[in-house]
Protein backbone atom coordinates (compact mmCIF):
# COMPACT_ATOMS: atom_id res chain seq x y z
CA UNK A 1 0.00 0.00 0.00
CA UNK A 2 1.25 3.48 -0.86
CA UNK A 3 2.41 5.52 2.10
CA UNK A 4 -0.03 8.45 2.73
CA UNK A 5 2.91 10.81 3.20
CA UNK A 6 4.18 9.86 -0.26
CA UNK A 7 0.76 10.56 -1.76
CA UNK A 8 0.61 13.96 -0.05
CA UNK A 9 4.06 14.86 -1.33
CA UNK A 10 3.03 13.91 -4.89
CA UNK A 11 -0.24 15.87 -4.84
CA UNK A 12 -0.33 18.86 -7.17
CA UNK A 13 0.19 22.21 -5.41
CA UNK A 14 -3.23 23.58 -6.29
CA UNK A 15 -5.90 25.27 -4.21
CA UNK A 16 -8.56 22.68 -3.26
CA UNK A 17 -11.12 25.44 -2.71
CA UNK A 18 -10.56 26.67 -6.27
CA UNK A 19 -11.02 23.13 -7.59
CA UNK A 20 -14.25 22.68 -5.63
CA UNK A 21 -15.59 26.06 -6.75
CA UNK A 22 -14.85 25.22 -10.40
CA UNK A 23 -16.70 21.91 -10.09
CA UNK A 24 -19.67 23.65 -8.47
CA UNK A 25 -19.74 26.25 -11.24
CA UNK A 26 -19.59 23.60 -13.99
CA UNK A 27 -22.29 21.45 -12.38
CA UNK A 28 -24.62 24.43 -12.14
CA UNK A 29 -24.02 25.28 -15.79
CA UNK A 30 -24.64 21.69 -16.90
CA UNK A 31 -27.81 21.55 -14.81
CA UNK A 32 -29.04 24.66 -16.65
CA UNK A 33 -28.46 23.02 -20.05
CA UNK A 34 -24.95 24.21 -20.89
CA UNK A 35 -22.46 22.60 -23.25
CA UNK A 36 -18.78 22.44 -22.29
CA UNK A 37 -16.24 23.58 -24.88
CA UNK A 38 -12.65 22.40 -24.30
CA UNK A 39 -9.58 24.15 -25.73
CA UNK A 40 -5.94 23.18 -25.17
CA UNK A 41 -3.75 24.96 -27.72
CA UNK A 42 -0.35 23.74 -26.49
CA UNK A 43 -1.58 20.26 -25.48
CA UNK A 44 -4.54 19.27 -27.72
CA UNK A 45 -4.44 15.71 -26.40
CA UNK A 46 -5.41 17.05 -22.99
CA UNK A 47 -8.29 19.00 -24.54
CA UNK A 48 -9.66 15.86 -26.16
CA UNK A 49 -9.20 13.95 -22.90
CA UNK A 50 -11.19 16.54 -20.92
CA UNK A 51 -14.07 16.35 -23.41
CA UNK A 52 -14.09 12.54 -23.28
CA UNK A 53 -14.12 12.53 -19.47
CA UNK A 54 -17.27 14.63 -19.32
CA UNK A 55 -19.16 13.14 -22.26
CA UNK A 56 -18.46 9.46 -21.49
CA UNK A 57 -20.28 8.02 -18.42
CA UNK A 58 -17.40 5.69 -17.50
CA UNK A 59 -18.84 5.10 -14.00
CA UNK A 60 -22.19 3.33 -13.76
CA UNK A 61 -24.90 5.77 -12.70
CA UNK A 62 -23.01 8.90 -13.76
CA UNK A 63 -24.60 11.07 -16.41
CA UNK A 64 -23.07 11.84 -19.79
CA UNK A 65 -22.46 15.59 -20.05
CA UNK A 66 -22.27 17.45 -23.38
CA UNK A 67 -18.64 18.36 -24.05
CA UNK A 68 -16.63 19.02 -27.22
CA UNK A 69 -12.97 19.68 -27.97
CA UNK A 70 -12.25 22.63 -30.28
CA UNK A 71 -9.02 23.04 -32.24
CA UNK A 72 -7.82 24.60 -35.48
CA UNK A 73 -6.22 27.70 -36.93
CA UNK A 74 -8.94 30.06 -35.67
CA UNK A 75 -10.02 28.78 -32.27
CA UNK A 76 -11.50 32.13 -31.23
CA UNK A 77 -13.71 32.18 -34.32
CA UNK A 78 -14.68 28.53 -33.89
CA UNK A 79 -15.76 28.93 -30.27
CA UNK A 80 -17.63 32.14 -31.11
CA UNK A 81 -19.52 30.25 -33.81
CA UNK A 82 -20.63 27.25 -31.73
CA UNK A 83 -20.91 28.49 -28.13
CA UNK A 84 -24.11 29.94 -26.69
CA UNK A 85 -24.53 32.34 -23.76
CA UNK A 86 -24.58 30.26 -20.60
CA UNK A 87 -22.21 27.57 -21.93
CA UNK A 88 -18.93 26.74 -20.22
CA UNK A 89 -15.36 26.91 -21.50
CA UNK A 90 -12.40 24.94 -20.15
CA UNK A 91 -9.00 26.14 -21.34
CA UNK A 92 -6.02 23.89 -20.62
CA UNK A 93 -2.53 25.30 -21.00
CA UNK A 94 -0.01 27.71 -19.56
CA UNK A 95 -0.37 31.31 -18.41
CA UNK A 96 0.48 32.50 -21.93
CA UNK A 97 -2.09 30.45 -23.86
CA UNK A 98 -5.56 31.41 -25.15
CA UNK A 99 -5.61 34.82 -23.44
CA UNK A 100 -7.67 36.43 -26.22
CA UNK A 101 -10.20 33.59 -26.16
CA UNK A 102 -10.59 33.80 -22.38
CA UNK A 103 -11.15 37.56 -22.51
CA UNK A 104 -13.68 37.42 -25.34
CA UNK A 105 -15.51 34.50 -23.72
CA UNK A 106 -16.53 36.87 -20.93
CA UNK A 107 -18.35 39.06 -23.43
CA UNK A 108 -19.99 36.00 -24.98
CA UNK A 109 -21.49 34.98 -21.63
CA UNK A 110 -19.43 31.81 -21.07
CA UNK A 111 -18.37 30.49 -17.67
CA UNK A 112 -14.60 30.11 -17.91
CA UNK A 113 -12.39 27.51 -16.21
CA UNK A 114 -8.64 27.95 -16.73
CA UNK A 115 -6.75 24.77 -15.92
CA UNK A 116 -3.01 24.53 -16.36
CA UNK A 117 0.53 24.43 -15.14
CA UNK A 118 3.52 26.74 -14.89
CA UNK A 119 3.89 30.20 -13.46
CA UNK A 120 0.64 31.60 -12.01
CA UNK A 121 -1.69 33.07 -14.65
CA UNK A 122 -2.83 36.70 -14.71
CA UNK A 123 -5.94 37.49 -12.69
CA UNK A 124 -9.32 38.44 -14.08
CA UNK A 125 -9.42 36.19 -17.16
CA UNK A 126 -11.55 33.34 -15.78
CA UNK A 127 -14.14 32.79 -13.10
CA UNK A 128 -12.27 29.67 -11.99
CA UNK A 129 -8.52 28.98 -12.07
CA UNK A 130 -7.25 25.48 -11.25
CA UNK A 131 -3.48 25.51 -11.39
CA UNK A 132 -0.44 23.32 -10.89
CA UNK A 133 2.21 25.83 -9.82
CA UNK A 134 5.46 24.49 -11.23
CA UNK A 135 8.47 26.00 -13.03
CA UNK A 136 8.26 23.28 -15.71
CA UNK A 137 4.74 23.22 -17.24
CA UNK A 138 5.64 20.83 -20.07
CA UNK A 139 7.02 18.30 -17.61
CA UNK A 140 3.90 18.66 -15.44
CA UNK A 141 1.69 18.06 -18.47
CA UNK A 142 3.57 14.91 -19.46
CA UNK A 143 3.86 13.54 -15.92
CA UNK A 144 0.11 13.34 -15.36
CA UNK A 145 -0.23 16.28 -12.97
CA UNK A 146 -2.52 18.15 -15.37
CA UNK A 147 -4.49 14.95 -16.02
CA UNK A 148 -5.01 14.59 -12.27
CA UNK A 149 -6.44 18.12 -12.08
CA UNK A 150 -9.13 17.58 -14.68
CA UNK A 151 -9.94 14.09 -13.41
CA UNK A 152 -10.60 15.63 -10.00
CA UNK A 153 -12.65 18.36 -11.68
CA UNK A 154 -14.79 15.70 -13.40
CA UNK A 155 -15.22 13.68 -10.21
CA UNK A 156 -16.18 16.69 -8.09
CA UNK A 157 -18.64 17.91 -10.73
CA UNK A 158 -20.50 14.61 -10.37
CA UNK A 159 -20.31 14.85 -6.58
CA UNK A 160 -22.23 18.13 -6.87
CA UNK A 161 -24.93 16.34 -8.90
CA UNK A 162 -25.38 13.97 -5.94
CA UNK A 163 -26.49 16.98 -3.88
CA UNK A 164 -29.29 18.67 -5.90
CA UNK A 165 -29.57 21.51 -3.40
CA UNK A 166 -26.17 22.76 -4.58
CA UNK A 167 -27.33 23.08 -8.19
CA UNK A 168 -29.43 26.19 -7.59
CA UNK A 169 -27.23 29.27 -8.09
CA UNK A 170 -27.49 32.33 -5.91
CA UNK A 171 -30.15 34.78 -7.07
CA UNK A 172 -28.69 37.55 -9.28
CA UNK A 173 -28.91 41.16 -8.26
CA UNK A 174 -32.30 42.61 -9.13
CA UNK A 175 -33.74 46.10 -9.27
CA UNK A 176 -32.61 49.38 -10.84
CA UNK A 177 -29.57 49.84 -8.59
CA UNK A 178 -27.22 47.53 -6.73
CA UNK A 179 -24.56 48.86 -4.36
CA UNK A 180 -22.40 45.77 -4.96
CA UNK A 181 -22.54 45.82 -8.76
CA UNK A 182 -22.97 49.51 -9.51
CA UNK A 183 -19.24 50.27 -9.63
CA UNK A 184 -18.23 47.28 -11.75
CA UNK A 185 -17.09 47.41 -15.35
CA UNK A 186 -18.13 44.81 -17.91
CA UNK A 187 -16.06 43.54 -20.82
CA UNK A 188 -18.02 43.85 -24.06
CA UNK A 189 -17.28 43.01 -27.70
CA UNK A 190 -18.29 45.65 -30.23
CA UNK A 191 -20.50 44.34 -33.03
CA UNK A 192 -21.20 47.59 -34.91
CA UNK A 193 -20.58 51.33 -34.46
CA UNK A 194 -22.81 54.09 -35.87
CA UNK A 195 -21.97 57.69 -36.73
CA UNK A 196 -23.53 59.08 -33.53
CA UNK A 197 -20.93 57.49 -31.25
CA UNK A 198 -23.19 54.63 -30.21
CA UNK A 199 -22.31 50.96 -30.62
CA UNK A 200 -24.07 47.65 -30.46
CA UNK A 201 -22.05 45.37 -28.17
CA UNK A 202 -22.20 41.86 -26.78
CA UNK A 203 -21.78 41.80 -23.00
CA UNK A 204 -22.25 38.65 -20.90
CA UNK A 205 -23.93 37.11 -23.93
CA UNK A 206 -26.54 39.88 -24.25
CA UNK A 207 -26.79 42.55 -26.93
CA UNK A 208 -26.72 46.12 -25.63
CA UNK A 209 -26.27 49.62 -27.01
CA UNK A 210 -23.58 51.74 -25.35
CA UNK A 211 -21.86 55.10 -25.82
CA UNK A 212 -18.36 54.67 -27.30
CA UNK A 213 -17.58 58.35 -27.85
CA UNK A 214 -14.88 58.24 -25.14
CA UNK A 215 -12.99 55.47 -26.91
CA UNK A 216 -11.14 56.86 -29.91
CA UNK A 217 -11.21 54.67 -32.99
CA UNK A 218 -13.63 52.11 -31.55
CA UNK A 219 -14.50 49.56 -34.23
CA UNK A 220 -16.32 46.27 -34.68
CA UNK A 221 -14.43 43.42 -33.03
CA UNK A 222 -12.80 45.58 -30.36
CA UNK A 223 -13.15 44.73 -26.70
CA UNK A 224 -14.13 47.61 -24.43
CA UNK A 225 -14.74 48.08 -20.72
CA UNK A 226 -18.30 49.32 -20.20
CA UNK A 227 -19.55 51.10 -17.09
CA UNK A 228 -23.06 52.51 -16.69
CA UNK A 229 -23.74 52.25 -20.43
CA UNK A 230 -20.52 53.99 -21.46
CA UNK A 231 -17.36 52.41 -22.90
CA UNK A 232 -14.55 53.90 -20.80
CA UNK A 233 -11.49 52.10 -22.24
CA UNK A 234 -10.36 49.49 -24.70
CA UNK A 235 -9.32 46.06 -23.42
CA UNK A 236 -6.04 44.68 -24.84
Amino acid sequence: MTDPDTLAAAAPPTDPDALAAAALGLARRFAAGATLWCVAEPWPTHGRHVAVEFVHPVVVGKRALPAFHVEGADIVGAVRLVARPGDALVVVGTAADSLGLLRRAEAWGLTRVWLGAGSPPPAGLAEHVVWHDTPAPDIAARSGDVVLLYHLLWELTHVVFEHPGLLTPEAPCDGPTCITCADQGTVAEIRAVDTSGRAEVLAAGRTETVDVSLVEGAAAGDLVLVHAGVAVATVP
